[in-house]
Order: structure tokens, then sequence, then C-alpha cells
């Protein structure tokens, strides 16, 4: 009987210290809000992953390829990147899963040490609509490479990124164009939640200790369809939340008030990630209400066509107005190419094809993005965020600034 007892005691002790780590656990990799603004709903946390940890509102490059266009892994850890968004769907493709398995995962793989983010393929759904056909069991789609036709069911996309081992993991997801019919938003609604729920069960029974779950929001702008979604995400008992099928051509109007609904009608607990957002001054109104995590290619995209970032606007370097100008890109800018080279120099690499041009203007709008963000961050710890969002909105144009820089 003693021995049986002390078997029992110890099987208990067992279990409630395995109990205490998974705690542990969870209370480590996790969003926490340290300030709210009084005037908006611009939040100030931070979120921790097995990676690193960083402050919101942060913006992520996006590493489609495994690899942030014209930059090196030096480049991303000279800026201090936070993180990167990578596409799962392309790296399926191209080198394949098993490559990255054996190589010990997507960060050794890049020789990238903090938090990468893996795209789950739904904004292919998206873009590459003649290529895929999709059914409530998963999307067949055809290879953009090569025309190879393969499927894809919702587990197949969570074991593809537990595979890669991301640090954050997002279910298939199927996102409607603008204007859609309510009858097919809360088709894609009902395929959305199904799909969540399947990548669920799947990510619990596969997971490591360190993987994040987040779970996407759909539903157009119908503000029902959303909260729908957004009530059987939240009973998946997910790890962060993103929100999907904005930006997709509906007016600004109709997608600051489908963002406000959602994030009026969310706990303050969950990290809200605005999937593919990123234009200036999209962002910060997107801060105001509430959103704490952003990615998108702009910086690098727009980098590769000769367009720089600036305090007052955007400038295409390569245009004839530079060819003698020997300022920097922009006179405020603390960047490695700020203190180096004058526009004169980046429109004539660029106007000749050389390489060192467009990665040199790339470098400093993501530089540019860091900074962009580090000043939102502190103008809510200062309690004057309104103020900042005023002034830069003021003083930023959207469109060329030339002959104004």
């Amino acid at each position: 009987m003693l021995i049986n007892g002390l078997g029992y005691i110890g099987n208990v002790a067992k279990y409630s210290i395995s109990l205490f780590y998974k705690l542990k656990t969870l209370l480590e990799y996790m969003f926490s809000l340290i300030k709210e603004d009084t005037e908006t709903k611009a939040r100030l946390g931070k979120f921790k992953t097995c990676s690193n940890e960083f402050n919101t509102p942060a913006f992520f490059p996006v590493a489609t390829q495994a690899a942030v266009k014209g930059l090196s892994m030096n480049d991303l850890k000279d800026i201090d990147i936070d993180g990167l968004l990578v596409n799962a769907y392309h790296l399926y493709l191209r080198p394949g899963v098993d490559v990255i398995k054996k190589c010990g995962g997507l960060h050794k793989f890049m020789g990238f040490n903090k938090t990468i983010i893996t795209d789950s393929g739904g904004y292919q759904i998206f873009s590459l609509e003649r290529l895929r056909k999709v059914t409530d069991a998963g999307v067949e789609f055809q290879s953009h490479i090569d025309g190879t036709p393969f499927f894809l069911t919702p587990e197949d996309v969570i074991k593809i990124q537990l595979d890669l081992n991301s640090d954050v993991i997002v279910p298939l997801d199927e996102c409607v164009k603008y204007p859609t019919s309510y009858e097919v938003s809360e088709k894609s609604v009902n395929r959305t939640l199904e799909w969540a729920k399947k990548s669920k069960i799947c990510f619990d029974q596969n997971k490591q200790q360190q993987n994040l779950f987040f779970g996407i929001i759909q539903g157009s702008t119908y503000t029902d369809l959303r909260k729908k979604c957004l009530d059987g995400i939240l009973s998946l008992d997910i790890d962060g939340l993103c929100v999907g099928g904005l930006s997709v051509g509906e007016p600004e109007d109709l997608r600051y008030n489908t963002l406000s609904f959602i994030t009026d009608n969310v706990d303050k607990k969950y990290i809200r990630y605005f999937m593919g957002y990123g234009k200036p001054l999209d962002i910060i109104e997107a801060v105001s209400l509430g959103i704490d995590l952003f990615d998108c290619v702009v910086p690098t995209r727009f980098g590769r066509t000769g367009t720089a970032f600036t305090w007052k606007g955007q400038i295409v370097v390569r245009n004839a107005l530079y060819t003698n100008d020997r300022s920097p890109l922009d006179q405020e800018c603390q960047c490695y190419v700020c203190k180096n080279y004058s526009r004169a120099y980046l429109r004539h690499l660029i106007n000749v094809k050389e390489m060192l041009g467009v990665q040199l203007v790339s470098y400093h709008n993501v530089f540019w993005y860091k900074t962009f963000m580090d000043q939102i961050r502190k103008s809510i710890k200062a309690d004057k965020f309104l103020e900042y969002k005023k002034t830069f909105s003021e003083k930023y144009k959207e469109e060329s600034c030339e002959g104004n820089s």
C-alpha cells in the first residue's frame, strides 16, 4: 500500500511539473499589452516567440523565397529588423520542404535567427485564380513554374509549415476579391472556419513546443460575417489573430470601418496582424485602429524601381532631376546609404542597371520603415501618437515629392 501510494504521489508530481513547464512555455511565448493610447486605439505591446522578442507596432519585410530581395542577412541584421514573413507555398515548390528540413529548418537554412512567420498559401488562392481550383477538401494548384498539378489539404499546409519549423504558423484560408456577393463571402467564411478547425487539430497533434498558431479572419466588408469568422477562430485557442481579405480593392472607408469593427470585437490580449499591408499612411491609420503587426513587399518592390521613401514622401531617384544632386536620399535618415551615397550616384547605378543601385535603395527603404515604426512606438509611449500621426500625415506625400525634398 505504501509503495503504491508513493508511486501515485510520484506520478502526480511528474504531471504537475510537466503542466508547470507547459504553462511556463505558454506564458513565455505570448503577446503582452504594455500601453494603450488615450485618444485612439493605438497600442504598445511586446511579442515573444522562441526566436526573439520585439515591441509592437512592428513591420516585417517579406522574404517570399526565403530571402528579402536585394538584401543579405547581414543587411537585415544591421538594420535590426524584428522578423520576416516567408511564403510556405513557394518554398514547398522550390527547393522543397525536405531540403529545408535536412538543413535544420528555415532559420538555419536562411541564416536568420529572429521570428519567422510563414504564409499558408491562402494569398495564392486569391492571386493565382487561373491556376487553382478550390473545394471544401482543399486546393488544387497548377504550379506557376512548370504547370504540374498538386493538391493541398488544410492539414498538408500545417505539416509543411511545421516541417519548415516556422515560429508562427497560419492556416489555409480563402480570400475573396472585392466586390463579392454576400453569398460568396459567406461560403468563403464557412470554408475558412472549417479549414481552421482541421488545421488546429493537426497543429496540436504535430507541433513542437515553440510553434505558435495564428487564426485568420475573413468576411470581406460584411460585418456580420467578420463577427462570425472572428468568433469561430477565437474558439480555437489561438495564439494571435490575422486580418485577411482587406486591401483587395475595397474603398478606404469600408476598409477602415471593417478593421475598426474587428479590433472592437476582439479581446485585447491577442496580437493583431494585418497581413500584406504596408504603405506608410495606411500603416499609421491601421495602428490608430489597434493593429500591432504588418508585413508588405512595398519597401523592396519600390526599391527595385528606384523609388525611395523619405520623411516628405516618395522620390523616384532614377529621374533626371537627380543627375547632379549631391544630397542623400533623405537628409533626416541615419542609414548607411544616406551617410555614404548621393542621389546622383544612386541614379547613375540604377540607370546603368548595376545591381548595387537597387540594393542600396532597398536597404534605405527597409531601414526607413524600421525607423518609422520606432517613431510610432515612441509616440504611443509618450502619449503623443495622435500628434505624431497628424504631423506625419501632413508632411508625407504618398505620390512622388519631386522638387520638394
